[in-house]
């Protein structure tokens, strides 16, 4: 199996009043969650398992995840894909030659997703191609202060 243990050493950080509070990456260290089925491969639905042993790769998706995982950065597989399919994921991500750090089985599916997190949270859409990922301005949903 490709998991690897990430070799990055987290920052301690603290609260307003000095407590510890969940550690943080370095800046400069991205920590990647990438879906499969739609975004790296063939978008398989979980009722056709035995498709997902033929998955063909989506264009420069290996070529990136890889440059990412080379350069530093955590790559974390997380996908919709039950337990139950935890073991052809793996099989697949390694035949196909993907390095990573881990693997999250049991993301909701039908998208739609807010992600509500006390860690800054970056949303990139992917749309039909790897390439290197660049700074635009959008619009987003945020609390109000």
């Amino acid at each position: 199996m490709s998991v690897i243990k990430p070799n990055v050493d987290l920052h301690e950080a603290t609260n307003a009043e000095g407590e510890l509070i969940s550690p943080i990456l370095p800046d400069e260290v991205k920590n990647f969650l990438i879906d499969i089925d739609g975004t790296v491969c063939d978008d398989i639905p979980n009722e056709e398992p035995e498709r997902m042993v033929t998955a063909r790769v989506y264009p420069d998706a290996l070529e990136k995840c890889n440059k990412w995982f080379d350069q530093g950065h955590i790559i974390t597989f997380f996908t919709s894909r039950t337990e139950d399919h935890r073991k052809v994921t793996e099989e697949w991500l390694d035949k196909n030659g993907f390095k990573y750090h881990g693997l999250l089985m049991g993301k909701p599916r039908g998208g739609n997703y807010h992600w509500i997190d006390n860690h800054i949270v970056r949303a990139t859409r992917y749309e039909g191609k790897f390439t290197d990922l660049v700074i635009e301005n959008r619009e987003i949903e945020v609390f109000r202060s």
